[in-house]
């Protein structure tokens, strides 16, 4: 039996797991490391927006399950079968929490393994930007990706 392809990344945070789930959930804190704007919170079976400064589109989010506050899943997939992306919290202690990432799953081939990695370094990126925006209040993503405008 194969291995799942999947993007995965991890960061530990100095704040408490509560503060963490609501910036991944509220689109207003999510604003200030990485969207634009969301249309509303990520909710269980809700449908939001979620609109990236860098591009014109204006993506669909499918809430799958949330449990406050260690876990978030979510579909962004776009109509590819079996697309999940799961958030997994761990409290470390009551300031720091482990946050992990996986998203999967892709096709077992070069456009699906070219997809895995585009998308393990897209989570790179947001769990640095929720870091950065957490622990020292900075947008990381500020004029970051102007370059991919049209």
């Amino acid at each position: 039996m194969k291995d799942e392809l999947t993007a995965k990344a991890s960061i530990q945070i100095s704040k408490p797991i509560e503060v963490v789930y609501e910036a991944i959930v509220d689109p207003n804190k999510m604003s200030n490391y990485f969207i634009e704007r969301g249309s509303g919170r990520l909710n269980e079976g809700k449908t939001v927006e979620w609109k990236f400064p860098e591009f014109e589109d204006v993506f669909p989010v499918q809430g799958k399950l949330t449990q406050p506050h260690d876990y978030i899943s979510f579909d962004w997939s776009g109509g590819n079968p079996d697309m999940l992306v799961e958030i997994f919290l761990e409290k470390t202690s009551p300031m720091t929490t482990v946050v992990r990432v996986k998203e999967s799953k892709f096709n077992d081939d070069s456009s699906g393994i070219i997809q895995a990695l585009g998308q393990t370094e897209g989570w790179a990126n947001f769990l640095a930007c929720l870091k950065a925006y957490l622990e020292y209040d900075i947008n990381l993503r500020k004029g970051a990706f102007d370059f991919m405008k049209p």
